[in-house]
């Protein structure tokens, strides 16, 4: 069973939420929008302890997963682990509503494992409905926010202008916060495409953002906003496709649950469904030309997302490949698939003609279209690395609006940007992740650093010390000082990590303390193939990073190992394989973080600074604003010089990070 189980009385669909009274209270923070970024600031900034008020346009749509009902993946499960380690939603909500559970990249090292699972929609969004109902301080109100309510910002503080609310839509009236934290996902300025047909929505039969917002955020704070693009594919009946077509893909046998605090997964092994694999053929690229002309959405310049392109840009750059399609179950009840690799926005009728020209596929029919959004985003080297705005006190973004696409990116901007809402609106310093120690730290550095081009997604190539960054020490990582310094962590959660932290490190030390030669070694474990050439005397870690060696197999060896560590043997195992590569990063670590903790004060006119920096240095750093030196470094464009004569001016000028934010490293 779960370690936490989870009843559901009622879902926010099913229950009316009375908010009569929502205009003459005062928040704390107002979060914006109820996706994925949405659902975990609001959850975060609570657990903060800030009275939070959610505005959605849609209370029965909170939690919903508008596109691709799966969650986690290579890099993806890395950011799903870390928010479940500082207590977020979306890794219990992961483990109730999972299908299907996988772990991908298992050929490589552990450090790049991706965990993942296919998701029952309705369960999921059940999942998170039943939590925000149960989250204390927590208050949701149906409806559309049409614009912020700005003031003289304070003049001690960075900033133009300060936030002190928003007014609602269709004569709402006005509420007040000390902190506004917008999530409005593809729904900013957001437009629907099918053919050549256009159409105002951020998704299926959801009404676009108001005017005003966009309006406030580009005219009246300057902001520099970009337009990118996404889609989604058609969903296809189940008992329309031919499955003896396709390659079956079983999920794993025993279920690998996303949250450290759960032991098993709602879903058991045995009632896990399949995927299946296909493959396009020359007729879907023909019904691709031929139906070019008829799809305005590709016709456009506006970017979308690289690493999941539509069906008509995969054949349009590589013509003649074959390209994956992959038939997901959308739930253990559901009779509807979907098409992963087939997003695309040609008319329905071209939609079913490609469609059957695939395996498995020939006689499909399909329930609801595919079809692309086009929406606005903020150029996200606009925010400070809490994710607030620069220009503005008080005022968040979080998600697709800072230019980045999926779900576990969403969420994980969203945390961040709840607990600095909640800590700054409760007068607390803001918060900031480091690169150094968290893969949210690498995705919030990488966006307000170098900006976006195109949809921003998460792989464990984007960050340098992966061998740290794993999934199976994100609790160690982050969850003490989620509770210790954020704010953000229950007490059980952090005597849970806590109790982890000591036994890895008693266990650690006993393996350490016991030494034989590799001889006694093999004696002792049998036919394990130790050289015995590598050294004289080897300890229980050094054995325990043999390929053939086990922790199991050194406790039996060893029976005082065997009763308080077994439980963590796994743990142990990958522990004792990434010891010599973390001790050989730790220096580097080290000296990141120090630059880090370098502030670079935003008042700073780098045109004009009396040190030795080129014409192009100057403008660069004018323009980008890192926050600290460590940022400055990584910007394109910016030398080594460059950085030793910024290192020596806020050394003189005796400037730290620490005196404007708490750098969580």
């Amino acid at each position: 069973m779960l370690v936490r189980r989870l009843r559901f009385p009622k879902t926010l669909s099913t229950c009316s939420i009375q908010a009569s009274d929502v205009h003459t209270q005062h928040y704390d923070v107002i979060v914006v929008g109820g996706g994925h970024a949405g659902t975990e600031a609001v959850a975060a900034a609570s657990r903060v302890g800030a009275k939070t008020l959610l505005i959605t346009q849609k209370i029965k749509a909170i939690g919903a997963l508008s596109c691709n009902p799966s969650l986690g993946g290579v890099g993806k499960g890395h950011l799903v682990k870390e928010i479940d380690a500082l207590d977020g939603v979306m890794g219990r909500a992961g483990d109730w509503a999972g299908i299907h559970f996988s772990i991908l990249n298992r050929s490589k090292g552990p450090a790049v494992w991706g965990p993942r699972t296919q998701l029952d929609r309705q369960r999921y969004k059940d999942f998170i409905q039943s939590e925000l109902l149960s989250t204390p301080r927590v208050t949701i109100l149906e409806g559309s926010v049409q614009d912020l309510l700005l003031t003289t910002a304070n003049p001690e503080k960075p900033g133009r202008h300060k936030i002190y609310g928003i007014r609602l839509a269709h004569g709402g009236g006005e509420i007040h916060s000390r902190s506004v934290v917008l999530t409005t996902g593809t729904f900013l300025s957001g437009a629907l495409f099918i053919g050549q047909n256009t159409s105002p929505g951020g998704r299926m039969g959801d009404p676009p953002s108001c005017a005003g917002l966009s309006h406030t955020l580009k005219e009246v704070l300057g902001l520099k906003v970009g337009r990118l693009k996404t889609g989604t594919p058609p969903r296809i009946i189940k008992d329309t496709i031919d499955f003896s077509l396709t390659l079956i893909r079983l999920p794993d046998p025993s279920p690998t649950p996303f949250s450290f605090i759960n032991t098993h997964t709602h879903c058991t092994p045995e009632e896990q469904l399949p995927c299946y694999l296909t493959y396009t053929t020359p007729g879907v690229d023909r019904v691709v030309k031929e139906s070019s002309h008829l799809n305005s959405h590709i016709q456009q310049d506006t970017k979308g997302p690289r690493y999941c392109p539509s069906i008509e840009s995969k054949v349009l750059r590589f013509p003649g490949r074959q390209h994956q399609v992959w038939l997901e179950p959308e739930g253990l009840t559901s009779d509807l698939i979907y098409p992963q690799g087939l997003s695309m926005t040609m008319p329905p009728e071209k939609q079913l003609c490609l469609i059957r020209e695939i395996p498995g596929l020939q006689r499909a029919k399909i329930c609801s279209p595919g079809y692309g959004v086009q929406y606005d985003y903020v150029c996200p080297t606009q925010l400070f690395p809490w994710l607030q705005i620069k220009s503005t006190q008080g005022l968040f973004l979080a998600g697709q609006i800072n230019g980045t696409t999926g779900y576990e990116e969403a969420a994980a901007q969203g945390l961040c940007a709840g607990i600095n809402a909640g800590r700054t609106s409760l007068s607390m310093p803001p918060v900031s992740l480091s690169r150094t120690q968290s893969y949210i730290g690498v995705l919030i550095d990488d966006l307000i650093g170098r900006g976006v081009t195109e949809p921003y997604r998460m792989f464990t190539s984007r960050a340098e010390f992966r061998t740290s960054l794993r999934p199976d020490n994100a609790d160690l990582r982050l969850t003490l000082r989620g509770f210790e310094e954020l704010g953000c962590v229950s007490e059980q959660r952090y005597n849970k990590a806590l109790r982890v932290q000591v036994s890895l490190n008693d266990a650690l030390s006993a393996l350490q303390s016991i030494h034989l030669s590799a001889t006694r070694w093999k004696d002792k474990l049998g036919d394990v193939n130790i050289s015995e050439t590598k050294s004289s005397i080897l300890n229980g870690v050094e054995v325990l990073q043999y390929k053939d060696v086990s922790f199991q197999m050194l406790a039996s060896a060893f029976p005082e190992l065997s009763g308080p560590y077994l439980e963590f043997s796994e743990r142990l195992k990958v522990e004792a394989i990434y010891r010599p590569h973390c001790e050989k990063q730790r220096r580097e670590i080290e000296r990141m973080q120090a630059e880090e903790s370098l502030y670079l004060p935003q008042h700073i006119d780098y045109l004009t600074l009396p040190v030795s920096l080129s014409q192009e240095v100057r403008e660069i750093l004018d323009s980008m604003r890192p926050s600290t030196l460590g940022a400055a470094a990584r910007l394109p464009g910016i030398t080594p010089a460059a950085i030793v004569h910024l290192f020596n001016y806020v050394h003189r000028n005796k400037y730290s990070n620490h005196s404007k934010v708490i750098e969580v490293s």
